[in-house]
């Protein structure tokens, strides 16, 4: 039993007083002479003893009713929690993609919002988590106008994320602060859960449908002059399906639509051949009603005249004018003495192939294009002037250990599959390929290159060096096909394809929304100007880096829906760029939570937030006992009345 009003118990020392007064009666006996007083002392003695009884149960009644009434003003009660402490909900609420399918009651997000807020107590403090937002100790009056704004996101967070803002709002009396995730636990694994530990309510959201329907990717492939195949890639979850419609629009116009059948939980290949348009904006539309209405459309941009500029200085390679294609890259191969030093500028990629001593006069260009953002890769000869190529390290400020030839004979085996030149490229680590050797070899150490090929000695074949604003490439060989058989080697065309490709980053035919994403604008626009991205809703500017002859704008937390975006300079558009939900949204997977809780203690499962935070309240209510207290001492006060009444002494 605790106390509201602990305080007032220090009364409870007053009973003394009733106590004492009773004790030591302080009354005068006269002494009355009187001839034979046998039988009146006789009859004095009884009488003494019943009104004595009777004062001690008029004492005893008083005390009750007293001690009754103190305790009553105390305020007691039953509870796990102090009476003046507000129960502190911590909820957090999934308004991921996935919370906007049907459950048995309708759109599992806003049935759990509805009964969130019809279940809200004006006698508790609340803090809510979403994916986009956190509320820290709302009333429920507050906590309910945000609830009616709370919108599907496709923002992601993870339950460690979750819990760690949880415990940041813990106060110190355990047993006051609730915890309650609503989610429906999609793509989540049971070890993410082990750090929910004590005091925590899990509410799984159920959707209905057990299958679904999306388009997961979208590729192309060139089959004429004129005309090109667009390759969707839709995914079945589900049983098999037939005759499901799909149409393809170029923005808003239709260019061509089909049927198709598919397996069920499988992945099918649908293609359409379109006529090629210097600029594409391509909405892909399945016409189907599963769990997710979301992935059933999808954005994509072509841009068929967008380039990356390559000049090579040095000796003429067969090799590169078959990777950097003119359909792809501007590709220019030029000897050192015809090299017109005002075109390095102008390019996102410079390679040093093979020059047998770099001369001062071009590496103080090389020196001046780096620092303004381009890319360079530098292949040795196998008679190089070492001191030429480390003098251009020392102005690229990348500091090196001195040059050591070697003519051992040595095999590239190892691959860094880790590495971004190797992203999307190799479905699985590949051990046992033929492996290419080399000849000659430059060994040096370079503090902060990362390796991207390396011989069977553990040197590096090929490796990066991230300087500020752009990448020095290092091979450790010359190609000449006298000394390395590389250039025969498949690995030789994702390795040069890709270090071409990331000198700028091309626009994709979609981004993801919520990631990352790099985008170059291949122009200069000077240090003041400002880009812009914008849809239909509305606008933002984002992070931009400007280097010589490009801009690069990065996105991360925006734009926040899929569809077309548009990259503006003031009221020019530069570019224009697709995004699209992140496909993991649309996997049915969903964690067996209920199983997680049977396992652990002090843990509760749902599928119903309405029942979860009523039953805490339930356990939490504070059993009120004043009321049973103010009973008794009437009880007490009737007892006195009664002996005073009818005890006769």
């Amino acid at each position: 039993m605790q106390f509201k009003h602990p305080e007032v118990l220090y009364f409870l020392a007053l009973l003394l007083i009733p106590i004492i007064v009773h004790l030591f009666q302080l009354q005068r006996f006269v002494k009355v002479p009187f001839t034979n007083v046998a039988f009146l002392q006789k009859l004095a003695l009884q009488t003494r003893k019943s009104s004595r009884i009777k004062k001690w149960l008029i004492l005893l009644t008083r005390l009750l009713l007293l001690t009754f009434l103190i305790l009553a003003f105390a305020q007691p009660y039953f509870s796990n929690r102090k009476a003046n402490e507000k129960l502190h909900y911590s909820i957090y609420l999934d308004n991921s993609l996935s919370t906007q399918t049907k459950g048995k009651r309708g759109d599992l997000l806003q049935i759990a919002i509805q009964d969130l807020v019809e279940s809200l107590s004006d006698n508790s403090l609340y803090s809510l988590q979403t994916n986009t937002n956190f509320y820290p100790e709302k009333t429920a009056n507050e906590l309910k106008n945000i609830l009616f704004q709370i919108k599907n996101s496709a923002s992601q967070k993870s339950i460690k994320d979750v819990l760690l803002k949880m415990t940041t709002q813990k106060n110190n009396d355990i047993e006051s602060f609730k915890r309650v995730l609503i989610s429906d636990f999609q793509n989540i694994q049971e070890n993410e859960l082990n750090d929910i530990n004590y005091n925590t309510s899990l509410v799984q959201l159920v959707p209905q449908l057990k299958e679904n329907l999306s388009i997961d990717s979208v590729y192309i492939e060139k089959k004429k002059a004129n005309t090109m195949e667009v390759n969707i890639i839709v995914k079945n979850q589900g049983i098999a399906k037939k005759n499901i419609p799909i149409a393809i629009y170029n923005d808003e116009s239709l260019v061509n639509k089909q049927t198709f059948d598919i397996e069920e939980n499988t992945i099918k290949n649908v293609a359409f051949s379109v006529q090629k348009t210097p600029i594409l904006l391509g909405k892909l539309l399945l016409n189907y009603s599963d769990a997710y209405a979301f992935d059933n459309s999808f954005y994509f941009t072509l841009t068929t005249n967008e380039k990356t500029n390559i000049l090579s200085i040095g000796a003429t390679s067969s090799s590169l004018p078959k990777i950097y294609t003119s359909d792809e890259f501007n590709f220019t191969q030029s000897s050192l003495q015809k090299t017109n030093y005002n075109a390095i500028a102008k390019q996102q990629l410079v390679i040093l192939n093979e020059l047998e001593e770099i001369p001062l006069s071009l590496q103080e260009s090389i020196k001046d294009y780096v620092q303004k953002g381009g890319n360079l890769l530098v292949i040795p000869n196998a008679n190089s002037n070492i001191s030429s190529y480390r003098n251009l390290f020392g102005k690229l400020d990348i500091k090196t250990t001195p040059f050591k030839k070697n003519t051992d004979s040595l095999k590239i085996t190892n691959i860094n599959f880790g590495h971004p030149i190797f992203s999307n490229v190799f479905e699985k680590n590949v051990r046992n390929f033929q492996y290419p050797h080399t000849t000659i070899s430059y060994s040096t150490i370079l503090p902060r290159a990362s390796s991207i090929l390396s011989f069977e000695n553990r040197k590096d074949f090929i490796s990066q060096i991230k300087l500020q604003t752009a990448s020095v490439f290092w091979v450790s060989s010359p190609l000449d096909k006298k000394f390395s058989n590389f250039s025969n080697s498949p690995l030789i065309v994702p390795v040069f394809y890709n270090i071409g490709k990331q000198s700028l980053k091309i626009t994709e035919l979609y981004y993801t929304v919520e990631k990352e994403n790099s985008i170059d604008i291949n122009d200069s626009f000077g240090k003041d100007a400002v880009l812009t991205i914008a849809n239909k809703n509305n606008s933002f500017i984002p992070l931009q880096q400007v280097f010589q002859n490009k801009v690069r704008v990065t996105t991360t937390e925006q734009p926040t829906e899929s569809g077309f975006n548009y990259i503006l300079k003031q009221k020019d558009t530069l570019k224009r760029i697709a995004f699209n939900y992140n496909t993991k949204e649309s996997l049915l997977a969903f964690t067996d939570t209920q199983n997680f809780v049977n396992q652990k203690e002090k843990l509760n499962f749902s599928t119903s937030v309405k029942s979860t935070l009523d039953s805490i309240k339930k356990k939490n209510e504070v059993q009120w006992l004043w009321k049973w207290f103010l009973a008794l001492s009437i009880v007490s006060l009737f007892f006195e009345i009664l002996i005073l009444k009818f005890f006769k002494s």
